[in-house]
């Protein structure tokens, strides 16, 4: 079929990879940073003017690297707000990001309809303070002319794909973007413009949600772009992740998300109810404590890096001699423990040594993780394999302990740029659904990332018992905090 492109705009960069349409194999790459400022002080997200992206986008696609580029797919940061006139200008910079701004808005936002189940029912879950819907409230509240100038609402992948095609009269968007707006129900397939009107006051004009193999348009030069979607939805697609598989991500804070059939309905607050790529549903668990705790740990014994600590951790055993860290050190998420601090548990003389306090600060952040996991579990989600993601995913520790305790064969993919090549799949499936040679309800089969297979094997007895220690500990202190 020939080379098609992947983009992906990041919250800190572009980058770009064009592939072979028929192997998903990588030909070259762009990549180039936005030109923007970084967050304000005390942790303020920055407002960001989306020709940042525009600007990186021009730097990353230099060189010649889209030359015989047949078709070219968008992924892009999710939960952000690009609000325009009726003209298509922006009135004000793009919101970006998890906004602290708008925790207030969310709380608000929940009263004013009626409830976390009122919302559950309307969208399938409970507005969170990143979500676009808060954001909007933050900005009726805060800065009311803007709102009342504010015609349509686009996220960050839609302007960019709008940009692409030249700014035509229409506008488009996919489902996977849509679901995180708060103002879109993956059960229905359908907008609820009046979530809207309670945000922001007013109606405004949304994207058209066009399907998984449709093309967004052409662009003057004759490139074909397709839906595009959101960086999580892209990066699953790139990963080639179908029922039966989760992603744990290792960030600061940890995430996890699978492939399901149907939409989940949650009032908790617990899952974010997202639609994937390829029609089906994908929902997301996170847990505010993921690589932090590591952190946290190597400062208090004086370990250089995260290398250095998971080499001390080996020195222990499962278990971690009776300690066991309850990792919610910026209070958490999943559970809904928002002003908790962290807890260490289990202290004797003997396991008072720096290895076992290794040991279980990795052992608490996957049992965090492993809790994460449980929620899907038990709203009736697949999970036989566990696709683990992130740069503390290589550290031996995590990946002497992972299989164990989450109870199932753990995949450590080797590091790509997964929402690039997931939104470059993408274009091959447009790409091919428009000729007619490739069916639109079956996305195009790419070589699998290349990754390393851990079983849980004979350690999953020890395992599970680790696991159970953990959540004895938890329920002891904070009981019932996990159910729904």
């Amino acid at each position: 079929m020939g080379i098609v492109a992947g983009l992906d705009s990041s919250p800190d960069f572009t980058r770009i990879v064009v592939c072979d349409s028929d192997t998903g194999a990588v030909l070259r790459q762009g990549y180039a940073p936005h030109p923007v400022e970084g967050p304000e002080g005390g942790g303020r997200p920055a407002d960001v003017d989306p020709q940042a992206w525009l600007l990186s986008l021009g730097e990353a696609a230099g060189g010649g690297l889209l030359e015989g580029v047949q078709a070219i797919g968008v992924s892009a940061q999710a939960n952000s707000v690009v609000p325009l006139d009726a003209q298509g200008n922006t009135v004000r910079p793009a919101m970006v990001g998890g906004d602290k701004r708008s925790q207030v808005a969310a709380a608000d936002l929940i009263d004013a309809l009626g409830g976390r189940e009122a919302w559950a029912q309307a969208v399938g879950s409970v507005p969170q303070a990143a979500q676009p819907v808060t954001k909007l409230r933050w900005l009726a509240r805060t800065e009311p002319e803007a709102a009342a100038r504010t015609a349509v609402l686009l996220q960050a992948h839609d302007w960019l794909v709008w940009q692409l095609l030249g700014r035509p009269a229409g506008r488009t968007t996919d489902r996977g973007e849509a679901s995180g707006t708060g103002y879109w129900s993956a059960a229905t397939g359908g907008y609820r413009p009046d979530l809207v009107e309670l945000a922001l006051g007013h109606r405004a004009m949304l994207p058209e949600v066009i399907g998984p193999a449709d093309a967004a348009g052409t662009t003057p030069e004759g490139l074909l772009i397709s839906a595009g979607t959101g960086e999580t939805q892209a990066a699953a697609f790139g990963l080639g992740i179908g029922l039966g598989d989760a992603v744990v991500s290792l960030g600061a804070s940890g995430s996890v998300m699978a492939v399901h059939t149907e939409p989940l309905v949650d009032q908790s607050g617990m899952i974010t109810a997202l639609a994937d790529a390829t029609g089906m549903h994908l929902p997301v668990v996170t847990t505010l404590n993921a690589v932090r705790t590591l952190r946290g740990a190597a400062e208090l014994l004086g370990v250089p890096d995260l290398e250095s600590l998971s080499e001390l951790a080996m020195k222990s055993t499962p278990g971690s001699h009776g300690l066991v860290l309850l990792p919610y050190l910026e209070g958490e998420r999943t559970p809904h423990l928002p002003h908790t601090a962290g807890t260490l548990s289990g202290l004797r003389r003997e396991s008072m040594r720096p290895e076992h306090l290794a040991r279980a600060a990795f052992e608490g952040m996957l049992c965090g993780l492993a809790d994460a996991l449980d929620v899907l579990r038990g709203r009736g989600v697949d999970v036989r394999r566990v696709f683990l993601l992130g740069a503390a995913a290589e550290l031996p520790a995590v990946q002497a302990a992972a299989p164990a305790l989450f109870g199932t064969q753990v995949v450590v993919p080797q590091p790509a740029d997964y929402a690039a090549i997931g939104s470059a799949r993408q274009a091959a499936w447009a790409l091919g659904a428009s000729r007619g040679t490739l069916d639109p309800r079956t996305p195009p089969v790419w070589q699998g990332a290349v990754a390393q297979v851990l079983e849980p094997g004979e350690e999953l007895a020890v395992g599970q018992a680790v696991r159970q220690q953990f959540v004895s500990v938890r329920e002891q202190t904070h009981p019932g905090a996990l159910r729904a």
